[in-house]
Parts: structure tokens; sequence; C-alpha cells
């Protein structure tokens, strides 16, 4: 599978493309809305933050207790669920009279609820596509995942300022309902694909047996740190140009674009495996850039041309893929989601603090160093062959 013709003729694939798309628009809306109503009853900047990224710490808990669901439960009744389950959340916190400890309590449980819809809608994605066409899928998906971004800022900026936080809440509360309606009616039954009931201990043992392979290990670890740390140098876009972050966010957006639509559908198959750590390099090599007083233009082609480097991450989804068997996949995917917004969300909050003591160019500088040395690092493990990984231990 090599052109998105082809894609978009497999049945299956456009109302799951619809799905994310739709739940991606009202996380976003709903971001902004409640990053704006927290900062406006506390005046906190970090509880604002909090507010945004909760659901990502959230799930680094999910991955340990609930990933067992991504491949013991029908797909199509998940990804329903776990969008009524938003939508219910996102029409609790547009409530008013809450107090602040609360609205973080909603925040962390619909943070739950996103650790498993990843790994469900990812192990589907690969499950409905034919033998090779997961790589091109998760790069197009990737792609309109950018493009949803930056549309759901602008209309929630734009929603904003005609409409309160809470009236934009319901927004995104109808955006999640959408999604779920999609689900429910778009895709097609299919049964889990694996036996067993979901728990945290088959969540557990799962994980150990994903984590045991070396190949898969680096693979994961690949996933996790060097683009973790980048996203560490975007959290700064604000306090670096407080006038033109706009320009710099839209930047890396496009870079990202690019870089998914070159790697997903230009890139021959003998190639891929030798431009991981190109890639990864070039993810933090621009931020060295602006340590030096460069002028806007300059950090925008930087943080475009850095941005591109995320395409990477598609080509180490495509090996987790191969090196996991069909009945993990499904966890062994969540678990990359969940670890990658995880270590986002550290990283943003490690970035905040640098810039405390540094310059803020000087710590996206700090940021993108880290980010090059773990690539060094990690580049001998991922020459691992995937015939070479740990036999895979019976499940208990």
């Amino acid at each position: 599978m090599r052109t998105y013709r082809e894609l978009f003729r497999v049945p299956e694939f456009r109302p799951l493309f619809l799905l994310i798309a739709t739940q991606i628009a009202g996380t976003t809306v709903n971001g902004l809305a409640l990053g704006t109503l927290v900062y406006s009853a506390t005046g906190s900047p970090l509880l604002a933050a909090i507010s945004i990224f909760g659901p990502s710490f959230a799930q680094v808990v999910g991955a340990t207790t609930l990933l067992s669901v991504a491949d013991r439960v029908p797909p199509r009744a998940a990804l329903a669920g776990v969008a009524l389950f938003l939508g219910a959340g996102a029409l609790v916190l547009a409530l008013p009279g809450w107090p602040i400890w609360a609205l973080f309590v909603v925040i962390f449980f619909m943070g739950l609820a996103g650790s498993m819809g990843g790994g469900v809608r990812w192990g589907l994605l690969g499950e409905i596509l034919p033998e090779g066409g997961y790589l091109l899928g998760r790069s197009v998906i990737n792609m309109s995942v950018g493009a949803t971004q930056i549309s759901g800022f602008a209309l929630g900026g734009a929603l904003l300022t005609v409409a309160t936080p809470r009236q934009v809440l319901l927004i995104g509360a109808t955006l999640y309902l959408t999604a779920a309606l999609v689900a429910r009616f778009g895709l097609g039954r299919r049964p889990p694909r694996a036996v067993g009931r979901p728990s945290v201990r088959r969540t557990w043992q799962v994980n150990v047996r994903l984590w045991a392979a070396p190949a898969r290990r680096y693979v994961y670890l690949a996933l996790w740190l060097p683009n973790g740390l980048v996203v560490g140098c975007e959290a700064l876009f604000i306090p670096y140009a407080p006038e033109a972050a706009g320009a710099l966010f839209v930047a890396g957006a496009l870079g990202m674009l690019a870089g998914d639509t070159i790697v997903g559908r230009f890139v021959p198959a003998g190639w891929r495996h030798r431009l991981i750590t190109p890639l990864q390099l070039l993810l933090g090599a621009p931020y060295l850039l602006f340590v030096l007083p460069i002028p806007l233009p300059v950090a925008a082609l930087a943080a475009a041309a850095a941005s591109a480097g995320f395409g990477a991450g598609v080509l180490l989804q495509q090996r987790l893929v191969d090196l996991t068997p069909a009945d993990m996949r499904g966890q062994a995917l969540g678990l990359h989601s969940s670890g990658m917004l995880t270590m986002q969300a550290v990283a943003a909050t490690v970035a905040g603090a640098v810039a405390q003591y540094l310059p803020v160019g000087a710590a996206m500088a700090t940021m993108a160093v880290l980010s090059l040395t773990v690539v060094l690092l990690l580049r001998p493990g991922l020459r691992i062959p995937a015939d070479a990984r740990t036999p895979e231990p019976a499940a208990a």
C-alpha cells in the first residue's frame, strides 16, 4: 500500500480517521477552554498548565493499570465508550460551582480513559489495514492530528472571544459525543484480539513481556525520550516570543506535517530503518540555534526543520508493530502512546523549571542537547535485528 487513494479505499479507515480527528478537536478545544477557566479562577500559570497537561500525566497510571483493555474488549464498543466518557467528563467540567480540586479529579479520570482509547485505536488501525499499510495509515493520521490541533486552537481561541470557557467546554463535549456516534455506526463489529478478562494484573503481565525484549525496549525509549525532550523546547515558545509564539507553533506543525508526509509516502522500505537516527538528530539540532539572538524568521525555520524529525516516530511505530505478536499490539501501541504523552508533559515541566534559571533560548538549547545525547546513546540498541528479540514467554 503506497498511495492515499488505496488507503482511503479501506472501508473502516475512513470512519476511524474521522473518529480520531473529531476526538482530537474536542481535546484541543477543551484544553484551551479549561486552561483559560482555571487561570481566570486562580491566576496561577502553573495550575493552568497542569489543567492542560493533567490528562497526559494520568496516562502513566493508565499504562500500568488499564492497558490490557486495549486487546481484550471489542474495539468498536471500547472506542464508543471512551468517547462517551470523555463527553460526559467535558459536560461535568462545564457545570458551574465546582471547586478547583474537583476539576482536577475529573481531568485525571479523563486522562485514564484516554490511555485506554489510544491502545484500542492504534491496535485497530493495524488490524484493519493490509500488510505493510500501517506506516502510511499512521503517517496520514499524524498529519491530520497536527492539522486538527492547529484548527482546534484557532477555533477555541475564536470561540473564547465570543463565549465563556464553560460554553466552549460544551462544544468540546459535543465533539466527543460526535466521535462516539462515528465509532458506533461507522466501525464494524470485531472480536477482541486476545482472550481473557482485562485487569490490572493482566496489564502488568503484558507490560513485562513487552519490556522484556531488548529490541522492543530500545524502540520504546527511542519513541519516548528524544521527542519528549524536544516538546520541552516547544513548551517555551510563549516565553521565548510572547508576541509571535503562534508563528512558531504553526511553523512546527507544518514541519511535522512535511516530515510525516515524506516518511509515510515517499521513503522506500529499504531506507526506513537507516533514517531513524538521522531524523531523531534533526529533532534537536535546530534548537541549538536558540541560544543565539536569532531573528524570528530564522527561529520559525529552525522549529519547522526540527519538527520534520518527528517522522522518525512513524518509523519506530512500524518497527514496534513488527516486533510484537498480534495479540499484544493494542497494548504495545497504547504503552507507546501513554509513555510518549507522559514524557512530553514531564519534559515541558522540566523545561519550564530550567527556564527559571537560564535565559529561555539557553533553556531550549539545553533540552536539545539532552535530546541529541539520548539519540546517540540509544543508537546501538536500535540496531538489534527483529529476529534477535527475546523469545515470548507463555502468557499466564
